[in-house]
């Protein structure tokens, strides 16, 4: 008998440590700007180069994983995301210009996270667990529960041991990764689809419902990221918060309610239609948008903003799931590309705010009342997708 339960455990690490690459170096952005004294405008190159460099990923899986083979790649991610962590504290002490060493750095362990990000769905989609809805929603809200844990344990170690030791800590987070190496050389893999079985990227794209789904993906990234990315400064805009007390009101909290959706429907998914609960979670969405953008007490703001992550929470893993059950065929290309137009939609929902909150004279609540088209077309995509899911039914 085969020990799955240690590949969910090495998939949930992964997760985390998804997290710990995507949320770890923000926390460091303004000791980077003071101690190496680069721009501000090249720190926000940062998070370009990272979100970047997994949609290269997303489209390199698409064509070769399948050649090269999941286990491969998985054990792969997780070295690079351990050497990438392990460079931030090394190599901007070491290079001649500290800013190559940390792009460096965030290319290497942005090419881990991508690689997990692609092939931890399709590989706890493969497993032989009775409930895979319910599995994939907890596997998803272990990178919610890493980025809080990634957060505040930054914030509390910074509070005891001070700012200047940030690359200690750089080094504790390349633990995670490196320990899971391990699990992830080791524990049972399958496949979703026998090799040269699996659809094709154009064969995909000849799918109608396919397209539905890569927009819900693109919509719900925007969402999701255009929220998440501005919650801290919304917090220290409106309510005047401190940066430490903002990062967490914020996008803490908003990781917090993000994570419990995805339990609550992990937990209760057999009393739950997943297309319901994500119509209701749509609905909410746009209401969060509606708040954060037209409230004029401040706090209320706060709390749509907060409650924007409980709305987002089962959209990016209730799509990975329906697709699935549409084309159980589709392989690890079918996750790449679902993986993709999610990360660019995660690229250009906070640029599209940030863009109009600037225009605006730098009215934040102008910036989300544009990003409300998000949550909106969002739940359009949801309700022609459901409708096409139930005719996709009929036919089989």
């Amino acid at each position: 008998m085969q020990n799955y339960r240690k590949t969910k455990t090495a998939c949930y690490l992964g997760f985390i440590t998804q997290a710990i690459a995507a949320n770890f170096a923000p926390l460091l952005f303004l000791k980077f700007h003071y101690d190496y004294h680069i721009s501000l405008g090249n720190i926000a190159l940062i998070s370009t180069c990272f979100f970047f460099t997994q949609l290269l990923v997303d489209l390199f899986c698409a064509k070769f994983v399948d050649r090269i083979g999941y286990r491969v790649c998985i054990v792969a991610s997780e070295v690079c995301a351990a050497a990438g962590l392990i460079g931030l504290a090394v190599l901007p002490d070491i290079l001649p210009n500290p800013f190559v060493g940390i792009i460096c750095s965030v290319i290497l362990y942005a090419i881990g996270s991508g690689l997990i990000e692609v092939l931890c769905s399709p590989i706890i989609e493969a497993c032989p667990f009775e409930n895979k809805e319910k599995t994939m929603s907890l596997l998803h809200s272990f990178y919610c529960w890493g980025a809080v844990g990634t957060i505040l344990t930054s914030t509390i170690f910074f509070l005891i041991f001070g700012m200047d030791s940030w690359k200690w800590l750089a080094v504790l987070w390349a633990l995670i990764p490196a320990i899971n190496i391990y699990n992830f050389a080791t524990c049972p893999i399958e496949h979703l689809v026998d090799e040269g079985e699996g659809m094709g990227v154009k064969e995909l794209f000849r799918k109608p419902l396919f397209w539905l789904s890569v927009c819900l993906m693109v919509c719900s990234g925007a969402s999701e990221l255009a929220m998440a990315q501005w919650a801290s400064a919304y917090a220290e805009a409106a309510l005047g918060l401190s940066k430490t007390i903002g990062d967490l009101a914020g996008p803490c909290m908003f990781a917090v309610t993000m994570g419990i959706s995805r339990m609550i429907f992990g937990k209760y998914d057999d009393r739950m239609d997943l297309m319901k609960f994500m119509m209701g979670s749509g609905i909410l969405c746009v209401l969060c948008y509606l708040i954060t953008s037209l409230s004029a007490n401040p706090f209320a703001g706060l709390i749509g903003c907060i409650l924007c992550g409980f709305s987002v929470g089962i959209m990016w893993p209730g799509t990975i799931s329906i697709s699935s059950e549409n084309f159980p065929a589709g392989g690890t290309a079918m996750f790449a590309l679902l993986a993709m137009a999610g990360d660019l939609g995660g690229s250009l929902g906070p640029g599209i705010v940030g863009r109009i909150t600037q225009y605006a004279g730098d009215n934040i609540r102008v910036g989300m009342g544009v990003g409300l088209v998000f949550p909106i077309i969002l739940l359009a995509m949801l309700f022609i997708l459901g409708r096409g899911t139930k005719a996709n039914k009929v036919k089989q």
